[in-house]
């Protein structure tokens, strides 16, 4: 081995080595200013304050060493040193949101519906651990079953008619009772599918379902309810997935509470007492209620033969109408036939697909409401066709329709009581509801109407506020009592608004059109359409309001449901 020269043998330094704040040469280099006026560094200690390395001392502390360090007092300890102790493992998370950590306390006593609405409103990092309520064996939920039965509940809730933040709400109860974490259900109007991720290095697992079919059944909507509401609670009997599979099946297999013949006579008295409501006599309520019925037999018989709904609507609004111009072709002045016309119309007008698009777009779930809105145009193209057919064809036969015939002067508010709580009745039956159901939505719909004739007869204020005040009140009263059954609030609410309905705006409208009183009848389908979407804002305030004032025992310190901020449109 060669031996190491001496410094003269070694490379001079070269000109890059030189530090970049050293002074050039030629430079006289300042003296250093007395010690006593030397500017303190904002990072030594401060006068009286000495540095006691030992109040240092720990696992993998000590002084530091090396050139150009003292020892004993004067020693610092390095900067990533953590202060005397200090645990790891009892100190809060490392990253904290700019608006702090919320508190969830999600009590039970406050109906499933709210809990996970709350939580579905939350990041994916604030929601809390879920709680399984149903047990499981010991390899953990069988993941693919129970997002194979979450989207079956959706899918039957969907097309039940349920709105999409229930629906959303529904499916991730279920899959966290069953136990499955970082669950992201989306709900569209024929789509359901849920995204499950077993942890963050895991890859997710996706299932979706298309719903096919929809048809109205309360019956089966409160069943589902119910069993959800037996799978989130914990004080119930256990409900695992064989059996909550087996009922499910019972559910889609239950036949219909009310036969056919039951809803046809349901149809005809809605058709009939609607015709009362707008100042029909005993022999207008009979021809709408002949009318309607047969607009349903043939409706039915259209569906039976592989219709699509469009032409079914047609083909139903062409009875009352044809009926409504034969009683004017027989110069009869006792009759009215535009309330044969408007009560068959209370029949077909889409008033529950009508509340459930606008209350998806009020939550947020825009989607689903403009094809929620989208279903209800074609059902209104298709009712105003029918009609629109009938009118021109007795136009042309000389039928005398007088456009200007409104409602009749207020001289029978106890008989038009009967008669909207009658059409309440029959709606209700219309829609499959539970008999234990129908009195409460009955006094609902009466409630309704009175409201709405003692604002808009007796206090002379718009008909379009008047029906969106009672429109409120019926969305209150039906979550009061959906609170109180613990079930969904569309039977206490959907049929109660049908006294509401702009059956006789809409009538007055297509008159118009086809007797060329265009601006006319454009007018009256504009006032049509305003009320509503008044039913139907009206229907979702109430239930924000309700939601909004109740509180349920132990409820108080629960966080409400997040809503989108906006402000001046960004």
């Amino acid at each position: 081995m060669a031996e190491q020269g001496g410094p003269e043998d070694q490379k001079p330094q070269s000109d890059e080595a030189h530090s970049a704040f050293a002074p050039p040469a030629g430079v006289e280099q300042p003296t250093a200013p007395p010690e006593d006026d030397h500017p303190t560094s904002e990072f030594a200690l401060p006068a009286g304050l000495h540095n006691d390395p030992s109040a240092a001392s720990g696992p993998g502390q000590g002084s530091a060493s090396g050139s150009g360090q003292g020892s004993g007092s004067d020693t610092l300890s390095s900067a990533f040193v953590p202060p005397s102790g200090y645990n790891a493992q009892q100190q809060p998370p490392a990253f904290t949101p700019a608006h702090g950590i919320p508190m969830v306390r999600l009590t039970k006593e406050a109906p499933w519906q709210d809990r996970m609405r709350t939580m579905l409103r939350m990041p994916v990092f604030e929601r809390p651990a879920p709680e399984m309520v149903q047990k499981t064996d010991d390899s953990g939920p069988a993941v693919p079953r129970v997002l194979d039965l979450t989207l079956r509940i959706g899918e039957l809730l969907l097309a039940g008619g349920e709105g999409a933040e229930d629906v959303e709400a529904a499916m991730f109860a279920v899959s966290r009772s069953y136990g499955l974490d970082r669950c992201e259900p989306t709900v569209t109007f024929t789509l359901l599918s849920i995204s499950h991720q077993p942890s963050l290095v895991d890859d997710p697992i996706t299932a979706s379902r298309t719903v096919r079919r929809r048809g109205t059944d309360y019956t089966r909507l409160a069943a589902v309810f119910r069993l959800i509401d037996d799978i989130t609670s914990a004080e119930h009997v256990e409900v695992s997935l064989e059996e909550a599979y087996r009922r499910l099946a019972e559910i889609r297999r239950n036949r219909h509470p009310y036969p056919g013949w039951v809803l046809t006579a349901a149809a005809g008295l809605l058709a009939g007492s609607a015709s009362v409501l707008v100042g029909g006599g005993v022999l207008v309520f009979v021809v709408a209620a002949a009318g309607a019925m047969l607009g349903d037999r043939l409706a039915w018989l259209c569906a039976g033969r592989g219709l699509p709904e469009f032409y079914q609507f047609t083909v139903a609004a062409m009875p009352p109408a044809a009926m409504g111009i034969a009683l004017t072709l027989t110069h009869s002045t006792d009759v009215r036939p535009s309330a044969v016309i408007t009560g068959g119309l209370f029949a077909l007008l889409p008033g529950r697909a009508l509340v459930a698009g606008v209350q998806d777009g009020l939550t947020g779930y825009y989607i689903t409401a403009g094809a929620r809105l989208l279903e209800v145009m074609y059902f209104f193209i298709g009712i105003v066709g029918g009609v629109l057919l009938m009118l021109y064809l007795g136009v042309q036969l000389g039928a005398q329709l007088n456009p200007e015939a409104r409602f009749v002067p207020n001289d029978r508010p106890v008989l038009q009581i009967l008669a909207s709580m009658a059409l309440t009745l029959a709606f209700a039956i219309l829609l499959q509801q539970e008999r234990s159901t129908v009195l409460a939505v009955t006094l609902n719909g009466g409630v309704a109407w009175i409201i709405y004739g003692a604002m808009a007869r007796t206090g002379g204020i718009s008909p379009v506020a008047a029906t969106a005040v009672a429109a409120g009140l019926v969305g209150l009263f039906g979550q009061l009592f959906s609170r109180y059954r613990y079930t969904s609030s569309l039977p206490y609410i959907t049929a109660a608004i049908g006294p509401l309905l702009p059956g006789s705006a809409t009538y007055f409208g297509l008159l118009g059109v086809a007797q060329n009183e265009v601006d006319t009848g454009l007018t009256s389908l504009f006032t049509a359409v305003a009320t509503a979407l008044a039913i139907a804002i009206g229907v979702n305030l109430g239930s924000e309001i309700s939601r909004l004032f109740m509180r349920v025992p132990g409820a108080v310190e629960g966080p409400s449901r997040r809503a989108a901020k906006r402000t001046r449109g960004f």
